[in-house]
C-alpha cells in the first residue's frame, strides 16, 4: 500500500484509479501494492517510479508507443519522393537595342564592390526612387500571376515584358552568365 501524504492509491475500479484520503473509509477499495520497497518494508519512491507507474496506471504509456508509431509511419511516407530531375533551362529573352544595359551585360566578370560609402544627390535619390517604385509595382503584379497550372517560365517572360515595357532593364538578365 502507497500512502503519501496521507492519501492512498487504491486499485482501478472500471478502468479508473482512484485516490482517497487515509481518513475517508467510503469507496475503499484494495490498496495497490508495489513491487518495490526498501529491505525495511518501508515503501521508498522516487519521482521517476511513481511517474512511470502513474502512466501505467493511466494508460497514457500505452498511448504514447501508439502515437510515435503512428508518427514513425509518417515518417517513412516522407522519404519514398521521388528524386528532382534538371529541368531545361529557357532561352535568354531579348531586350530592345533603345534600353541602356548595364555594365556586366556584356561580360561574365562581376561588377566590384564599391570599397567607399556612395552618396547620391537629389538626381541619383529620384532615380532611386522610380526604380523601387517600378520594383514593387512588378513585384506585385508577378505575384498576382502566381496561381495553379501557371509555370515559372510563364511568370519570367510576363515579368520580363513588363519590365520592359517599362523601358528598364531586367537587372538579373545576364549578371554573373545567370540566365
Amino acid at each position: 500500500m502507497a500512502a503519501v501524504a496521507g492519501l492512498q492509491l487504491s486499485a482501478p475500479v472500471h478502468g479508473h484509479a482512484s485516490v482517497s484520503s487515509a481518513s475517508s473509509a467510503l469507496f475503499k477499495v484494495s490498496p495497490l501494492t508495489f513491487p518495490f520497497s526498501s529491505p525495511s518494508g518501508r515503501a521508498s519512491f522516487s519521482r521517476k517510479q511513481l511517474v512511470v507507474f502513474a502512466r501505467k496506471l493511466s494508460g497514457l504509456e500505452e498511448a504514447m508507443r501508439i502515437k510515435r508509431m503512428r508518427e514513425s509511419k509518417v515518417m517513412t511516407k516522407g522519404k519514398r519522393r521521388v528524386p528532382l530531375k534538371r529541368g531545361r533551362v529557357s532561352p535568354t529573352l531579348p531586350v530592345p537595342d533603345n534600353i541602356p544595359r548595364p555594365p556586366y551585360a556584356a561580360t561574365s566578370i562581376l561588377p566590384e564592390i564599391a570599397s567607399e560609402y556612395q552618396f547620391p544627390g537629389s538626381e541619383g535619390i529620384a532615380a532611386m526612387r522610380a526604380a523601387c517604385e517600378l520594383a514593387a509595382r512588378i513585384l506585385d503584379n508577378a505575384g498576382k500571376l502566381v496561381r495553379p497550372s501557371v509555370t515559372t517560365n510563364e511568370i519570367d517572360k510576363a515579368v520580363h515584358q513588363m519590365i520592359i515595357d517599362a523601358g528598364a532593364y531586367p537587372s538579373p538578365l545576364g549578371y554573373g552568365e545567370f540566365p
